[in-house]
């Protein structure tokens, strides 16, 4: 690489001194000539196609900016719809919830009046079956008290007992009964 630099060095000498084409080995005056021969190129050259890409860009960029607050926009108009619809749903829910407040309130009243119903039912039913019952058992106390006073009266009447004594016990024995004497 040295040797590379020492003849690109003397053949720029050489041709300085001859007035021909020669290396310039000067840096920074290179450099800064050759930065502004691209910048130059890359301006004339491409600008129009710099231009294209970055207003492709600039229409893309606002394209999406637009599309970004037009979603915006129909989110916020969906959400106050949304908002309206809730608060509908809420008052909905509450009118539902005082109708079937009132709807087992009444259905309650109805359940404790035939709860009572019932009760004098069976009340009454219970009273008529012990007053039945109640006439069975004196039925049955009085047929047996006919029957107790009628052995008597054949006892009595197998031990000898007149005529008017035997008429006497069975009217006795028949008003007792509740019977016509």
């Amino acid at each position: 690489m040295e040797s590379f630099l020492l003849l690109a060095t003397e053949a720029a000498v050489e041709g300085a001194e001859e007035g021909g084409f020669a290396l310039n080995t000067d840096i920074l005056s290179t450099n800064l000539i050759n930065l502004l021969i691209i910048f130059g190129l890359l301006i004339y050259a491409g600008r129009g196609f710099l231009g294209n890409i970055l207003g492709t860009r600039r229409e893309t960029i606002k394209t999406a900016i637009e599309e970004a607050e037009r979603r915006k926009r129909e989110a916020a108009e969906q959400l106050a719809d949304q908002q309206a619809n809730l608060a509908q749903a809420q008052d909905e829910a509450k009118r539902i919830r005082a109708a079937a407040e009132e709807s087992a309130q009444r259905a309650k009243e109805t359940i404790l009046a035939q709860a009572q119903e019932e009760i004098v039912r069976l009340r009454e039913g219970a009273q008529q079956e012990v007053g039945n019952e109640q006439e069975r058992v004196i039925a049955e106390v009085r047929q047996r008290v006919a029957t107790l006073a009628l052995e008597r009266v054949q006892a009595q009447l197998s031990g000898g007992l007149s005529e008017d004594v035997q008429q006497q016990l069975i009217n006795n024995s028949l008003q007792m009964l509740g019977g016509r004497s």
